[in-house]
């Protein structure tokens, strides 16, 4: 059995393994801004949809007949929810995308 050379491998591993820590980090701080974006956007939603819901049941006739409590909810929810994976997924490509053409620079 022939010895490896230790040295010459660890820095290379080292370099690799700094290489990859700063890529997880790259990519827990995209997915990050993305759940903030996402979260906004579907609180903005939620507003945005629950006033006319709640407003139409109130004062159109069919409305009131064929929307009960679950379909209201189901409306407002599927709306926020969509804005939510959006959003997050709209802001996530364009960071990654940023992040690919102007890589960071190691301070």
């Amino acid at each position: 059995m022939a010895k490896r050379n230790v040295a010459a491998n660890s820095s290379f591993e080292r370099s690799t393994l700094a290489s990859l820590d700063q890529k997880l980090a790259m990519a827990k701080r995209c997915s990050h801004e993305g759940v903030m974006a996402g979260a906004k956007a579907a609180v903005v939603a939620t507003i945005a949809t629950a006033i006319p819901t709640l407003a139409s049941v109130r004062m159109l006739p069919w409305a009131k007949a064929n929307l009960n409590h679950t379909a209201q909810a189901l409306i407002i929810s599927t709306v926020a929810g969509a804005a939510y994976f959006i959003v997050a997924d709209k802001t996530v490509l364009a960071t990654a995308r940023k992040n690919s053409f102007n890589p960071p620079t190691n301070a």
